[in-house]
């Protein structure tokens, strides 16, 4: 089967302004906005609990209203872990992943309660990851691993950085 610009797994875009994200295996799947006041910022993450909960070198973010997600499927297979020992701001933060495959659906930090931290790498319309929800913000580059340049186009910033798009 040639790439057709999706997961096989997920669906794709819902509307011009709503799609899909899946886990690896499926079995999760949740709906949320690409626009509006409910979709509130995207941004990579360099810090090191990022690339500790991704096991790669950087986490790809976008920041919505949990208002306005919707559990499709599998809201009952999501397992959390939530701890504050290795996030900068002293946060405690809480992962949701697919307890089949293991994928990190969202984040809830306690600093910014009514927010979900969605993985860019779960949407399902892969033209989404180079439009709607490029990331603005590239946070945490001094810890960005010396072989990697800075996102092209992205605004840089040494440390934490959070602010919603108005």
């Amino acid at each position: 089967m040639a790439f057709q610009g999706s997961f096989p797994l997920g669906g794709s875009e819902v509307s011009k302004d709503r799609a899909t994200a899946t886990c690896y295996c499926g079995a999760v799947q949740l709906e949320f906005p690409t626009e509006g006041d409910d979709y509130i910022d995207s941004f990579i993450c360099n810090c090191t609990d990022c690339r500790k909960i991704t096991a790669s070198m950087f986490a790809s973010n976008f920041i919505v209203n949990d208002k306005a997600v919707k559990h499709l499927k599998g809201k009952d297979k999501l397992t959390k872990f939530a701890q504050n020992d290795t996030i900068a701001s002293g946060n405690t933060m809480e992962n949701h992943f697919c307890s089949v495959c293991g994928s990190l659906m969202y984040r809830i930090s306690s600093g910014f309660p009514g927010k979900y931290v969605m993985r860019i790498g779960t949407v399902d319309d892969f033209s989404l990851h180079e439009t709607k929800l490029k990331p603005r913000i590239e946070q945490f580059g001094k810890d960005r691993v010396s072989w990697l340049q800075g996102g092209e186009g992205i605004q840089q910033e040494h440390g934490n950085y959070y602010s919603p798009r108005k």
